[in-house]
């Protein structure tokens, strides 16, 4: 009987993907966060008072045409979303064993991230 072969292109891989690019985007949407989080401390901090008008003055301004401040902010909460999904569907894959139990969690975990999308975009571009 030949012994099975578990190194190599040709092991069987379980869990997180282990993949780089994940690792890469992980990082990027961290990066675009915490930029993101620098840009509305300084808008809050220049505030010169704390008011509902000043609040989403912060999400509607314009360059021009263009409204900047809502793209921003869209930009963030996509980069969030994104990290969100990479790490919990990263949990449920290497800590969910039965695979039905991770495929539900992982659909909720999509439905619950879309959901939440819809939801800001819906508060965000109604201002």
């Amino acid at each position: 009987m030949a012994a099975t072969k578990n190194y190599g292109p040709k092991r069987l891989v379980v869990g997180a993907h282990y993949g780089v690019m994940d690792f890469i985007v992980q990082r990027i949407t961290a990066v675009i966060m915490a930029v993101y989080t620098l840009v509305l401390l300084i808008g809050i901090l220049a505030m010169p008072a704390f008011t509902y008008e000043n609040w989403t003055a912060l999400f509607t301004f314009y360059v021009g045409v263009l409204p900047v401040g809502q793209l921003l902010a869209s930009l963030a909460f996509i980069a969030l979303g994104w990290h969100a999904w990479i790490g919990v569907r990263d949990i449920w894959m290497d800590y969910v064993k039965p695979v039905g139990v991770r495929l539900l969690l992982q659909v909720l975990t999509i439905l619950w991230l879309v959901g939440s999308f819809i939801y800001f975009a819906q508060i965000l571009w109604s201002i």
